[in-house]
């Protein structure tokens, strides 16, 4: 849920206490943290220099599930309706809303939303849209193919809009089935970027570097796969005065010593890891390398997810998956990465990252709780009560491309099952097959991965959980729980809403339909000279540089 922001933005929940009153959020300059960043003059020039991603599933926001190597990409050259706040002053882990391509908006009844566009917006002047004004016919034209596209794992974040309409050139309004409390979340996603129709006719699809063409604050100049990224200031960006930098230059390595090591030897701005983050086990090092550096600890919003096949053996049974639970151990998963170094905490369904939805493990049924703790013999005798006195063994998918720590978490996973009686048998596969194969329950028995791409408590219950959902990977079928999700939905009071979200987990807890490993409380790390930064959850990457600057 977006937290209140300043009073220059709207936040959901300013909007739901003033219900169908027009509600404007107006345009503002990014706000700089209080006391000596206030003092400070933004600086212009110089390239950001990340560790970043590979574009490995193309460039298509609408063909892609929200994974780091897309979105993150995307986030810099692409615009949305809303967005989240970034800068200095805003706390990892808050998500206040403010606007983007949408100067303002009006919430005229539960069902309807009216975004009044910015004029003078144009697209990146690529062919073949070549600079041209962004209108109202392009947001209509972006969401009804987000809706209509075949293929898009992401539809059920708008499956509630009804009706899309231009009413002049540069107003949209969006007309809903029912009531939908998460809207806005939804609208600030790094899926929901407003593409260029021409590009699409042009290319078929956007999966090519040619149709990455949008309104951001950077142009992708040149993509070189494995290798690397380039970034070119927007000349004609909306927001006058931004982007600071003339680049970003992202590149490509997946191995985290090499990529390290070139931190450490100055060649990158910030910490190389996902997130501009550091692992623990390197930031001793990092720190007498770096005696000025910049830190901030929190909790990320990924975490390790197991997936089964609740319509086959023997994952039908309630005890297998109960067995799973108890064999795991979620503390040795965080005190034997390198990120967390033991630091971090469990996950119930909704990631723990998002405090203000996530249930306390505490809150949980008896039942519920009980299966947090590993019990090897408890989880022995559910095997033997579910017909498996001497154990169990299944076939695993997973995929290694994550990175070598997620391998080291996987290890984990598989000899904690072993020692309860449930062996695995691997099945690695190649990271884009795996994405587009076993997130969508394309997998035998059992499945492995991570989530946590979209900050929004709503993806974890509605997309995981209700029958015909691409991301109901477990294919999950249980009429009480999708009446219960529908419902916290419709609920457009956050404390009403609270109170039901938290009942569901409670449910889930016992139910075990999927088991989550912990999320880890990691460091993101910058350099003294990048300025106005502040890490947060999510892939958007462009929204929080866009607002800082280098000063050396």
């Amino acid at each position: 849920m977006a937290d209140r922001a300043a009073p220059t933005t709207i936040t959901r929940r300013d909007l739901l206490k003033l219900g169908g009153v027009a509600v404007a959020a107006e345009a503002v300059l990014p706000v700089l943290d209080c006391g000596a960043a206030e003092a400070q003059t933004p600086k212009r020039g110089g390239i950001f220099r990340i560790r970043g991603e590979d574009a490995t599933t193309g460039f298509d926001p609408h063909l892609s599930a929200n994974h780091h190597r897309i979105a993150t990409n995307l986030s810099f050259t692409h615009s949305r309706l809303v967005k989240v706040r970034a800068g200095a002053s805003v706390v990892p882990g808050t998500l206040p809303i403010e606007p983007d391509l949408a100067e303002s908006w009006i919430q005229p009844s539960d069902r309807t939303y009216v975004f009044k566009l910015r004029k003078g917006v144009r697209w990146h002047s690529k062919a073949p849209v070549n600079g041209r004004e962004l209108t109202a016919d392009d947001v209509k034209y972006t969401y009804e193919r987000f809706l209509t596209v075949k293929g898009n794992p992401s539809r059920s974040m708008l499956g509630l809009v009804e009706k899309i309409d231009a009413l002049d050139r540069y107003t949209v309004r969006f007309a809903l089935s029912e009531p939908f409390g998460w809207f806005l979340d939804y609208l600030a996603t790094t899926v929901m970027w407003v593409v260029a129709p021409e590009a699409v006719e042009r290319f078929g699809d956007l999966r090519r570097a040619e149709a990455c063409i949008g309104t951001g604050p950077w142009m992708l100049e040149r993509y070189e796969p494995n290798v690397r990224l380039t970034f070119v200031r927007n000349p004609n960006y909306f927001l006058p005065g931004l982007p600071y930098t003339d680049g970003i230059e992202v590149t490509i390595d997946e191995d985290p010593s090499s990529r390290l090591a070139a931190w450490l030897a100055g060649r990158y701005d910030f910490a190389p890891e996902y997130g501009q983050c550091v692992r623990r086990l390197d930031l001793d090092v990092a720190r007498r390398r770096k005696p000025a550096l910049k830190t901030q600890d929190f909790i990320v919003l990924f975490g390790g997810i197991t997936m089964m096949k609740l319509d086959r053996e023997p994952f039908r049974d309630v005890r297998v998956r109960r067995a799973l639970a108890l064999a795991s151990n979620w503390k040795e998963g965080l005190e034997t990465n390198a990120w967390s170094l033991g630091n971090g905490a469990p996950n119930p369904t909704i990631p723990a990252a998002l405090r203000e939805w996530t249930i306390p493990i505490t809150q949980l049924t008896p039942e519920g709780r009980r299966l947090y703790d590993q019990d090897l013999s408890a989880a022995k005798r559910l095997l033997a009560q579910a017909g498996f006195p001497t154990g169990l063994k299944v076939p695993l998918d997973a995929t290694l491309g994550w990175s070598p720590d997620y391998v080291d978490l996987l290890q984990v996973v598989m000899r904690n099952w072993k020692e309860a009686g449930i062996e695995t048998e691997l099945r690695g596969k190649e990271f884009g097959a795996f994405m587009a194969s076993a997130i969508y329950g394309k997998f035998e028995k059992l499945a492995h991965s991570l989530r946590g791409g979209t900050p929004i408590a709503d993806l974890s219950l509605y997309n995981f959980h209700v029958p015909g959902e691409a991301l109901n990977s477990s294919g999950v079928d249980d009429p009480k729980l999708t009446d219960m999700i529908r419902l916290q939905r419709r609920m457009l009071d956050p404390v009403k809403r609270r109170e039901i979200v938290y009942d569901i987990q409670r449910y889930l807890a016992e139910q075990v339909y999927y088991h989550y490993d912990p999320s880890v409380s990691t460091v993101a790390a910058w350099e003294p000279y990048v300025k106005n930064f502040a890490p947060n959850l999510g892939h958007d990457y462009g929204g929080r540089l866009m607002v800082a600057w280098l000063n050396r």
